[in-house]
């Protein structure tokens, strides 16, 4: 079964809770999802492997510690995720960002897969699927199922808030996937919207109603 990871870090808690505010405004929401990613990025990477290596400092030699090479991947959800992207390239502008992009069929109800673009090596990289919210889990789920179809085997969940159903979802459908999460919020209201959340992230991120 994933593992679920919810990061405590105070600076993390303090931003959530301006970007749950609901007069917060686009641009400062835009700022502080963009704050919060590059510090979720920061726990998320905290196993990656490292060689030594040595370089000359002014003084002398020294012994010292570089990423041992191991390849990333950032692949946004369409069109919410890409609110957390540049924040994660800050701290690992090495990256390659693929996307999926996914519409909910309104007869079914079921997310729809309508754009899939990713780096051709994906098979050999460790990709962090983004999206804001994780609420009934749909998007995620057919996300991951994306990627999967098309060589990726090490994958990780990164997202704002989390709704109990849907890490349950997430973790029926994806038991290898690990979830990262800066708050597991209460419940899932009648319209499927994460309560108390912070209401659409995509709205709230590109000034669209």
């Amino acid at each position: 079964m994933g593992k679920v990871y919810v990061f405590d870090h105070p600076l993390i808690q303090h931003k959530l809770t301006y970007i749950r505010d609901k007069e917060t405004g686009t641009k400062e929401f835009r700022e502080l999802v963009d704050e919060v990613a590059s510090l979720m990025a920061f726990e998320i990477t905290r196993e990656l492997p490292l060689q030594e290596v040595e370089v000359e400092t002014p003084v002398g030699p020294a012994k010292a510690k570089t990423l041992a090479g191991k390849k990333l991947g950032l692949v946004p959800i369409l069109r919410a995720g890409l609110g957390m992207v540049d924040g994660i390239l800050k701290l690992i502008p090495a990256a390659k960002v693929g996307h999926v992009g996914l519409y909910r069929d309104p007869e079914t109800l079921q997310p729809v897969e309508y754009y899939v673009k990713l780096p051709k090596d994906v098979e050999e990289r460790e990709l962090i699927v983004i999206d804001p919210m994780l609420a009934t889990g749909g998007s995620a789920v057919e996300a991951i199922h994306s990627v999967k179809k098309r060589g990726a085997r090490n994958i990780k969940l990164m997202c704002l808030v989390a709704a109990p159903e849907g890490v349950e979802e997430m973790q029926k459908a994806h038991p290898d996937v690990d979830i990262y999460l800066a708050a597991m919020d209460e419940k899932l209201n009648e319209k499927g919207y994460i309560v108390p959340g912070l209401g659409d992230a995509g709205d709230r991120l590109f000034g669209t109603k």
